[in-house]
Parts: structure tokens; C-alpha cells; sequence
């Protein structure tokens, strides 16, 4: 992905709720498992969006959605490459703003785009739906986790492979007992946002504009990081314009001259103190000179860039895909992948990392749990 602007484009910080975090049932609507990872199940949510209601209607008639016929909150677990996460889905209660002072919820690590949660909200109110759960994360309660254990005692309602080569188990939690119990644990939770940052922006977009209505929540996915931890992947970075020499001379004006070695050395030294840059053809680290206290990341961009005339970033997923990029005039910077304390550092201190400093993986696929906000549009054939 390719923005512009280190310094330029409008942010702003998401909202929070104030206490008590709320997870409240939904009648959740579900693809066939046929459906899930299908590629070709994209065209239902393609534009014009305001159809996309009435599609998936024809795909229930057909046999492909199903719409539970009582609310739930659910536990959804899925597996893919060994690696098993498992979250509690419902829509989160979004009808109140934390003050300046007051105790947040939900914490955001990075600033977003107004336009972007704007467009967001637009095409989600269009469709009427949401079309998948943004992900919470956090260190949960063991009350939580007790009664996770009590649900998947039973059989879950669903058990599949999806065509992507996601396991999916599903279990619908609807005594209330349990529900009492997981939104007494969750009351204080202090949430932070590991995916769908504009997507949650755009749920406060559409409730601030209707309240009283089902706008008044947003699915959500809660993942306790202690029972089954994401994998942080590292997001890497190429600079257009930027060249080696000045980076090099920005690293040493900021303090930390950088070590010129070769690729197979500088490869080996990537590691949570250690970036590495290079233009394909030279290759140098950069330590980090405190690395406890300031991630790689943030060095990166509130030290070493504030030294260079680079406005432009452009994000990799992969070594392989940042190195293919650079060149005499363009160099990757590769980044450790970060630590989950460097988020909890970030929420204690109430300072946002740059944009995309990091990848929470793996995510599930679109369409296992959805939440249609008008739900009689999706009522089961009498």
C-alpha cells in the first residue's frame, strides 16, 4: 500500500465508550461453509452496496446464509497453520463517549483516516449489514476463560473447514447464566484494537448518526492475548525518493551511525534493537538506543525520517516484497516484528504508534459471522 505523507494527511484518534464494556447478543448471520473463503463470494458484497441486503436474501433462499432465529453471543475458534485463535463475538455497545479523564475501553494503537471511516460508514449503512468483526484484543479474566471452557464442553453448532483451509467451531451462548458472567468479567476490560481500526471508527460514525438503533453496536471479536496470542508479524517500509547515503547521514546526525555490512550479515542482525536497510545493492543496520522503551518503529519514524525530505512510505508484508521494490532511489527498511508489550506500553503511556506498525495473523476468513443491522430483511422463510 502507498501513502502519501509522513506529515501530511488528517488523523484522527477513534473514540472510546466509557465503562462497562458491554458484548451484547446478535442474531448472527452465517455462510455456508461452501461459502466462506470462496472467492467468488466477494461479488455479494461488491457495489452498489445497497443490494448487497437483497443478496444475500436470494443466497438464504438458495440455501447458502443462514440466519440464527435468536440472539447469541458465540465463540468462535479457528485454526489455520498449526496457530489456533479463539474470541467471544457480539455487537459491542458504542452509546457513550469517554470524556477527556474518564476510563477508556477501547484503545486505538494508530491515528486513522477520516475520509477512509467516513467511506466505511457510508458503504456500511448502505449495506446494512457488517460484513465481519473488527478484533479486540486484551489479557483476559479467568472468569472469561471458565466459561469458554463450559461452552466448548459441549459440541459446537458448527464445525468446518473453509476452502481457504480455515477450521472453523463454532458455539451459539445464549443462557444467562454465562452471558452475565462473561459481561461481569469483561465490565473493566481495557481493549485494544488489533485490526479494523477505521472499520470501528465508521461503527461510531453510524451510531453517532442514529442513535437508538441498532447502529448503537458493532460486531466485534474479543481475543483474550494470553489464552490464544495472534502472531505480530513486522510490516516493512519503502521510501520513494529516499536513497542510501541519506539515510545513512540522517542515522548518524540522530546518534546512532549506522554499520555498512553485507546482505547476509545485515539479515542476521535483524532483531528488536536492529532495523536494516538497504537499496538491493548496499545494505547497513541502524541500532535502536533503547529499544525496552522505543520500538524500532517509532525510532524509525519519529527519529531517523524527521531528518530527510521523504514524505512518502509505502508498506510490505513481506522481506521478499520490499526488497523487490528497492532500488538506487528507493530503499527498504526492514523492521522487527514487534512485541505485544510494545502495544500495552503504548495504551499505558496514551501515545499511538505510526500507521502500521504492526500485523495481528492470522485473522478469519470473511463471512463465518456477520451482523445484518435490520435483521427481518434476513428473517427465515416462513
Amino acid at each position: 500500500m502507498h501513502v502519501h505523507g509522513l506529515e501530511a494527511p488528517q488523523v484522527e484518534i477513534p473514540a472510546s465508550p466509557t465503562r462497562p464494556v458491554e458484548l451484547r447478543p446478535f442474531r448472527g448471520v452465517r455462510l455456508s461453509p461452501q461459502k466462506v473463503a470462496n472467492p467468488a463470494t466477494a461479488r455479494a458484497f461488491s457495489r452498489p452496496y445497497r443490494d448487497v441486503a437483497r443478496r444475500l436474501v436470494r443466497w438464504q433462499e438458495e440455501g447458502y446464509v443462514d440466519l440464527d432465529v435468536t440472539p447469541a453471543l458465540y465463540l468462535h475458534e479457528y485454526t489455520v497453520h498449526g496457530m489456533t485463535i479463539r474470541g467471544l463475538v457480539g455487537g459491542l455497545e458504542l452509546s457513550t463517549r469517554a470524556e477527556p479523564g474518564d476510563a477508556r475501553t477501547v484503545f486505538a494503537h494508530e491515528a486513522i483516516h477520516p475520509d477512509q471511516a467516513d467511506e466505511l460508514a457510508e458503504r456500511m449503512e448502505e449495506m446494512g449489514i457488517n460484513p465481519a468483526p473488527i478484533i479486540l484484543v486484551h489479557h483476559g479474566p479467568q472468569a472469561v476463560r471458565d466459561v469458554q471452557e463450559r461452552v466448548m464442553a459441549l459440541a459446537p453448532d458448527q464445525d468446518y473447514v473453509d476452502r481457504a483451509g480455515q477450521h472453523h467451531r463454532l458455539w451459539r451462548i445464549t443462557e444467562d447464566a454465562h452471558l452475565a458472567a462473561i459481561n461481569g468479567a469483561l465490565a473493566q476490560a481495557r481493549l485494544m484494537i488489533a485490526d479494523g481500526h477505521h472499520r470501528y471508527a465508521a461503527y461510531l460514525r453510524l451510531q453517532q448518526q442514529h442513535p437508538g438503533t441498532p447502529w448503537d453496536r458493532g460486531l466485534t471479536m474479543v481475543v483474550d492475548q494470553d489464552d490464544t496470542p495472534f502472531f505480530l508479524g513486522a510490516i516493512h517500509r519503502t521510501f520513494p525518493g529516499l536513497t542510501f547515503d541519506l539515510f545513512a547521514e540522517a542515522a548518524a546526525t540522530a546518534g546512532v551511525p549506522p554499520r555498512v555490512v553485507d546482505e547476509s550479515s545485515a539479515l542476521q542482525a535483524l532483531h528488536p534493537g536492529t532495523v536494516v536497510v538497504t537499496d538491493g545493492t548496499r545494505w547497513m543496520t541502524v541500532e535502536v538506543p533503547d529499544p525496552e522503551e522505543v520500538s524500532a518503529v517509532e525510532h524509525l519514524h519519529h527519529t531517523l525520517l524527521r531528518r530527510v525530505a521523504s514524505d512518502d512510505v509505502v508498506h510490505h508484508h513481506s522481506v521478499e516484497d520490499a526488497l523487490a521494490a528497492a532500488h538506487d532511489t528507493e530503499v527498504a527498511v526492514l523492521l522487527p516484528a514487534p512485541d505485544y508489550s510494545l502495544l500495552d506500553r503504548a495504551m499505558d503511556r496514551g501515545h499511538l504508534l505510526p500507521e502500521k506498525a504492526t500485523s495481528f495473523q492470522p485473522k478469519p476468513s470473511l463471512g463465518v459471522l456477520m451482523r445484518s443491522v435490520d435483521s427481518e430483511l434476513m428473517a427465515p422463510p416462513q
